[in-house]
Parts: structure tokens; C-alpha cells; sequence
């Protein structure tokens, strides 16, 4: 089974369009230090997914159509530019009150992800920007990172003020995470 970097989209991979959405490729600007980490993440053995929220899809302010587009550049540019590789993209389009179980913080995403790519989540782990992205992790069985200045330890396994402070440790956490991991066999 494989083990994987799930990550929140929205100020994880791409700068936070603050309230509101992306709605067009021209407005979706990668963070640089989302590649240095998934460059490190890979390097360590793990495939990488993105876990998502995008409501804006389904109540209108972009159609399906463009936010598969954005993911498809998004794909194409890591690869093309950088070498790198996104196993898939998961995406909940549903209102927050459609009771729905792949909305964040609901783990479907993560359980789809599991049965389709054979992942471990026990081994995975989740980085995201919001409570509910870590409380989704937490609920799938990942090990979980909260990215926000203003998070609390208690909100996940490990917080983080910035993607430049997470970036400077990503491989070591992940490698004392493996060697923990051994040492419980």
C-alpha cells in the first residue's frame, strides 16, 4: 500500500484567494514552497493528493468545467516545470449543508482516495490550512499538519505559522514519523 501527502488546495498549493474563489487559471499562482515540499515528499517515497473544497463549482461562480481545467494546468505545470507529479485531485463541490460525506471536514475524500490508489491511511499524512482540513485527516486516520499563524496546538499533530516554516522540516517529520513507525514493528 502506498503512503501519501494528502493536501488542502487554497493556501497550501496556491495563494488564498481570501474570501471567495479562484475562478480562472490567469488567478491560480502555485507557492513555491507547496513544490519544495511536494518535491521532498516524493523524494521520500510518497504520491501526493490533493483533498479540496469547491463549493464555488456547485453554486455556480465557475462551472465544473473550469475548475477541471485549473487542475489539469495545475498538473501539467508541476510536471512540465518542475518534474513533478500529483497522483489525483479529490473535489467536493457540495453546498455545506448538503450533507454530503466528501465535504471537508467529512473524510469521504479520503476513504475514496484510499480504495482508489491503494493508500494506507494510517501512513499518510494530511496538510492543510484550516481546522476542518485536519479534523477530515483526523477523522480518515492520517497523521495530520495545520499551516495557520493563528492555530492551536490541539488542532493537529503539528502546527505550523507558515508553508516557508513547514517547507524548512517537511522531511524531517516525515522521516521521524518512518522511524517511529519502525521501531513500533
Amino acid at each position: 500500500m502506498k503512503k501519501c501527502i494528502f493536501f488542502d488546495r487554497d493556501g497550501i498549493v496556491n495563494q488564498s484567494p481570501g474570501p471567495g474563489y479562484v475562478e480562472r487559471w490567469e488567478d491560480f499562482y502555485i507557492l513555491p514552497e507547496f513544490v519544495d515540499i511536494l518535491r521532498t515528499v516524493t523524494e521520500l517515497g510518497y504520491v501526493a493528493i490533493i483533498i479540496t473544497n469547491q463549493r464555488g463549482a456547485g453554486c455556480g461562480v465557475m462551472t465544473l468545467e473550469t475548475l477541471d481545467d485549473i487542475h489539469l494546468r495545475l498538473r501539467a505545470t508541476l510536471k512540465a516545470q518542475y518534474g513533478l507529479n500529483l497522483l489525483d485531485i479529490f473535489t467536493c463541490i457540495h453546498e455545506r449543508d448538503a450533507g454530503c460525506e466528501c465535504r471537508k471536514p467529512k473524510p469521504g475524500m479520503f476513504f475514496q482516495a484510499a480504495h482508489k490508489h491503494s493508500i494506507d491511511l494510517a501512513q499518510s499524512w494530511m496538510i492543510g490550512d484550516s481546522p476542518t482540513d485536519t479534523e477530515a485527516g483526523r477523522a480518515a486516520g492520517c497523521h495530520t499538519i495545520l499551516v495557520n499563524p493563528s492555530a492551536t496546538p490541539d488542532q493537529a499533530d503539528l502546527t505550523f505559522s507558515s508553508m516557508t516554516e513547514l517547507c524548512e522540516v517537511i522531511g524531517t517529520i516525515l522521516q521521524d514519523s518512518e522511524d517511529r513507525g519502525q521501531d513500533s514493528e
